[in-house]
């Protein structure tokens, strides 16, 4: 059996265990944004399809879609991020993240690609952009010529943040 190639960085040979773990993302884009979510919260990718209103709930919850039985409350992200609302594209999905046993849609207006990182080669989020996204920044990739905002989705449903699913669920 053969030995993998080591990752080269400058130069530099660095073995797995010096970057930590390989991890996986998949992007979407907001506006003119690229953002990362870890494939493992990741349920799968829905066209966009009719979100029927909750009335009462936050902004930023559209309301819900069934799923195969399954209701499954759906997010604007645009909103929850204080970003501007768009209309909806043939580009437009709803990406099905599991958070608490819970199943919750996020509306993004295109996904883009998965790709892999290892754990080392996520750098800090600088500290700029309204406080309402930065919350949510884990941190930030330089993926080519692109910077991708890798996003902690636990935050953005933590249950002191007033989400609302809970009562919808």
């Amino acid at each position: 059996m053969s030995e993998l190639a080591p990752i080269k960085e400058n130069g530099k040979a660095l073995s797995e265990s010096n970057k930590g773990e390989l991890l996986q993302y998949l992007t979407f884009k907001l506006i003119d944004e690229t953002y990362g979510i870890n494939v493992m919260q990741i349920k799968e990718v829905l066209r966009y399809s009719e979100i029927a209103p909750v009335p009462g709930a936050p902004s930023y919850v559209l309301g819900i879609v069934n799923l195969r039985g399954n209701v499954v409350t759906v997010v604007d992200t645009r909103v929850r991020f204080s970003l501007p609302e768009c209309t909806i594209t043939d580009d437009t999905r709803i990406i099905i993240i599991e958070h608490d046993g819970e199943q919750v849609g996020l509306l993004v207006d295109a996904v883009q690609e998965v790709f892999y990182l290892y754990q080392g080669e996520i750098e800090q989020s600088p500290s700029v952009g309204n406080d309402e996204a930065l919350k949510f920044i884990q941190g930030v990739y330089q993926k080519e010529e692109e910077l991708v905002i890798l996003l902690e989705l636990n935050r953005m449903f933590e249950r002191n943040d007033a989400l609302g699913i809970e009562a919808m669920s």
